[in-house]
């Protein structure tokens, strides 16, 4: 403890950090201000089955949740982030297939400033899109039309279609912000701070169900607490792990304006494959196809087959969804980091730095080699998110846990939460270690340091 509040202490006396800290802060609670704004002409007392919709988890759970709670407010920020989150993905696969893409990847700041306003003006479109159908989609979620004031007239969507668009864009701007001027990525801190959001009132609502409905009681909570705390040093363990592949690089020694010799034993490094390359995609790929089974469901009719795919594929916390869920996940972890781990640019950009793999030749077989690597350690990293993933069923079966507390047992929120949590301690620690001073981390060593090894 008393080394922890040194650190504080140390945090304080850096005046750049402080102050970033200080603007990250403010700007974080303007975009939580923001959710509980509702859009005009909207009654906000009659969006309680929304919300009683959203506590079933689901696609529409993630939204709400990612939004922290804006989406079921029916705020100017119901939209969130989500739509330059889609935006950023479309470009990134597209940056895969279009040269003219590729080739502003490789121009350096200017050709990312390029990116970035494309993934702005697409940001927009889809927000255009997404507006006018959560808007209609309302009615579809339970929300009575008495709960539009001024009715549904092309005054009230122009209206409501323009604040949602400039709500996504104004926290778009405050994600950027965050990252320019706070510290940590802006765009992940706001959807954590969104994630957080629910954390309190899921909590205290699985507490009260425990101790007043005589269910476990207090050592159930606590016993509910260590497990919990348990999923998240896994889940740290599966961001941060790394195979380091050696990485050997030629030293020259030059004797006058001439170099005299080459040496092959120069300096040592490691190329970090993570065992979880893809993050958290995988699941939010495969949280979007979960609906394709209700609806091909819904297209047998009243038959036995349709009648149990609908019911079956409708609890995200039943066995057969979670067992085709956990299935997606595996299947997507595999697409998502043969797209985004380009093994073949990482073989060419060692050769043109004169760097090599011991015992393997550099080009083709480096290629190889380290496509080898990447398949035999995603196969595990795939099982473990798939693992985690599905735990929040795992306990809602076994250990009778309230689903909105649950959700924090697995899956996208826990592992965005603790990806946005190590990034920004790791930024906070860069400050204080080119200040000297120990850093929040064990022994104030970097992350390769620390990171743990497969």
């Amino acid at each position: 403890m008393k080394k922890f509040l040194e650190t504080i202490i140390n945090i304080y006396n850096i005046d750049e950090l402080r102050q970033r800290i200080t603007i990250t802060l403010f700007l974080l609670l303007v975009y939580r201000l923001g959710a509980q704004i509702v859009i005009p002409g909207i009654d906000s007392v009659q969006l309680a089955s929304l919300a009683e919709r959203a506590d079933g988890g689901g696609l529409l759970g993630i939204l709400n949740a990612f939004t922290g709670g804006a989406f079921t407010n029916a705020s100017v920020f119901a939209l969130g982030i989500m739509p330059y989150i889609s935006a950023s993905i479309v470009v990134q696969l597209m940056g895969i297939a279009i040269p003219y893409l590729q080739k502003l990847q490789k121009e350096g700041e200017s050709g990312r400033k390029t990116i970035n306003q494309i993934t702005r003006w697409l940001t927009i479109a889809i927000c255009v899109v997404q507006a006018p159908a959560y808007l209609f989609g309302l009615s579809a979620l339970g929300v009575p039309d008495s709960a539009f004031i001024l009715g549904r007239g092309p005054l009230f969507l122009f209206s409501s279609v323009t604040i949602l668009v400039t709500g996504t864009i104004f926290a778009m701007w405050l994600g950027e912000k965050i990252t320019d001027k706070g510290i940590g990525n802006g765009i992940s801190l706001l959807i954590m701070v969104g994630i957080i959001a629910n954390l309190p009132l899921s909590f205290t609502q699985e507490f009260i169900s425990r101790v007043s409905e005589n269910n476990g009681g207090l050592m159930l909570v606590l016993i509910e607490l260590v497990l919990w705390i348990i999923i998240i040093l896994l889940s740290i363990l599966l961001v941060m792990a790394v195979r380091q592949i050696p990485v050997q690089y030629a030293r020259r020694t030059s004797g006058g304006n001439s170099i005299k010799s080459t040496s092959l034993s120069g300096s040592r490094q490691y190329i970090p494959l993570k065992l979880n390359a893809s993050g958290v995609m995988p699941i939010i790929f495969a949280q979007a196809l979960m609906f394709a089974p209700v609806y091909l469901g819904s297209l047998f009719g009243n038959s036995s087959f349709g009648q149990w795919m609908q019911s079956e594929f409708s609890d995200i916390f039943g066995l057969w969804y979670n067992i085709l869920f956990g299935l997606l996940i595996i299947i997507f972890t595999f697409f998502y980091t043969a797209m985004t781990v380009p093994t073949n640019k990482m073989s060419d950009d060692l050769k043109r730095s004169g760097g090599f793999i011991p015992g393997i030749r550099p080009g083709n077989d480096t290629s190889n080699y380290l496509d080898n690597i990447m398949t035999n350690i995603t196969f595990p990293g795939s099982l473990y998110l798939a693992a985690i993933a599905v735990f929040p069923a795992v306990v809602v079966k076994f250990m009778g846990m309230q689903q909105g507390w649950a959700l924090f047992y697995g899956g996208t929120s826990l592992l965005i939460m603790v990806g946005v949590a190590i990034d920004t301690i790791q930024q906070v620690n860069s400050y204080l270690l080119n200040r000297h001073y120990d850093g929040l981390m064990k022994t104030g060593k970097s992350r390769r340091t620390i990171t743990p090894t497969i």
